[in-house]
């Protein structure tokens, strides 16, 4: 299944796409949250598809796929092509860092530059959303955790990141730098999720041209990996790392201005489109 939020900002109500259709599940469904998922959401979810006529949603905003959910987990330096171009060793672990929940926006909405940002980047990365309660999780029992996957333009303002002391969040979580969908395509219909192209264009040109069989830490050993450090809950969203094509990896380095086009996709999992503006309160 592809499970989509539509709806203005904030508003959002729950529903599936089928063979490029969209229809509403808010008749049987409040949202995609952690209740959803811990309530086997998905299951329920399948046998309204399968049994029940659904209202057709035509022309609507699509948001992020999943409700707020208690965190967004990302991992750096993920690809060793990406540690490459930035000038960083390849981790022994997988490095862990933070986006905020505020800064979840939809797939096509705009990406606001931050107030005072000189070096704000992109990165196409593929997402995995969790299932169920996940705590020192075997990795060979990780997949049983896993809900499904999303795309996600994991937005970062370099400077904030890498030259004002302290973690990488600071350059990660301002609002609008978390653009995740168009969908949630759940695990059952991704046959080699180790086997996925990515891409991001930046104003028609090709920035970014990937694949996920070149992950330094897989899916199943990331779930297994954090959950040692942290308890994921049904609906978290783990972000997976980028590869090379960055803007802070450049000679000379390229930076987002408004104006600006982003497009970027996933194969199976869609592709999403965002204009840069300048900040406003």
């Amino acid at each position: 299944m592809k499970l989509i939020r539509f709806g203005e900002a904030g508003k959002e109500k729950p529903g599936v796409l089928i063979d490029n259709v969209a229809y509403d599940a808010s008749a049987w469904f409040a949202d995609y949250d952690e209740a959803f998922f811990e309530n086997d959401g998905l299951e329920k979810l399948q046998h309204i598809v399968d049994t029940c006529g659904l209202p057709v949603v035509e022309n609507e905003r699509l948001g992020c796929p999943v409700k707020r959910p208690s965190k967004i987990v990302c991992i750096g330096l993920n690809y060793s092509d990406h540690a490459k171009e930035t000038g960083a060793a390849i981790p022994a672990e997988p490095v862990i860092f933070f986006k905020s929940t505020t800064a979840l926006i939809g797939p096509n909405d705009d990406v606001m530059i931050p107030r005072d940002s000189v070096k704000t980047d992109w990165e196409v990365e593929l997402a995995i959303v969790i299932g169920k309660k996940a705590s020192y999780v075997e990795e060979a029992e990780a997949m049983d955790y896993l809900a499904g996957y999303c795309l996600h333009n994991d937005i970062s303002e370099r400077e904030f990141q890498l030259e004002r002391g302290g973690t990488w969040d600071k350059g990660k979580g301002c609002d609008t730098f978390a653009p995740i969908g168009p969908w949630l395509v759940t695990k059952d219909e991704v046959a080699d999720v180790h086997n996925l192209r990515l891409w991001l264009t930046l104003n028609g040109q090709k920035m970014q041209d990937g694949t996920t069989g070149n992950l330094i830490f897989n899916v199943p050993h990331l779930i297994a990996y954090v959950s040692k450090f942290m308890t994921l809950l049904p609906g978290d969203i783990i972000s997976t790392g980028t590869p090379a094509g960055v803007g802070l990896g450049m000679n000379p380095q390229v930076y987002l201005k408004p104006g600006d086009v982003m497009e970027l996709g996933i194969d199976g999992l869609g592709t999403s489109k965002q204009t840069v503006i300048a900040f406003k309160k």
